[in-house]
């Protein structure tokens, strides 16, 4: 503001210079959408597809349970379908099919490390319990 109270005085050719620059701007970059972008719809027959699927799914976690399998082979199914399941969810209803790469990385790839670790612990595990019993007679 100026001294007096008024309005700052802008210099008319700094003010013509900063029209006809953002007139030669474009109004919208391809990287940077605009700040008030419509939401995406998605057709219902998507969501209805994928309901669909994640019944047949959860049906299928049922029948392993149904059918009474045991052993590796049950938790074997039960586990590909709860990921099956888990990757449907993530994918569609929150969105993660449309989602840059950089975002799904950052949310995919520590719990995909953790369960690469816990696999890698397990397996030692079952390696020194296997070392104890064969070199110590400890166990059963």
């Amino acid at each position: 503001m100026e001294p007096d109270g008024g309005e700052p005085s802008v210099n008319r050719s700094e003010a013509n210079d900063m029209a006809q620059a953002m007139s030669r701007a474009p109004a919208q970059s391809p990287a940077r959408p605009a700040a008030r972008e419509e939401a995406q719809q998605h057709p219902i027959k998507l969501y209805l597809v994928v309901w669909a699927w994640l019944f047949v799914l959860s049906l299928g976690s049922y029948l392993v349970d149904y059918f009474h399998l045991q052993g590796i082979l049950r938790w074997t199914l039960i586990c590909l379908f709860m990921t099956l399941k888990a990757g449907l969810i993530v994918a569609v209803f929150m969105h993660m099919a449309w989602e840059r790469l950089t975002l799904v990385y950052a949310i995919l790839v520590p719990p995909t490390l953790i369960l690469l670790l816990l696999g890698i612990m397990a397996f030692q595990s079952e390696y020194v319990h296997w070392l104890q019993v064969h070199y110590f007679r400890i166990g059963p």
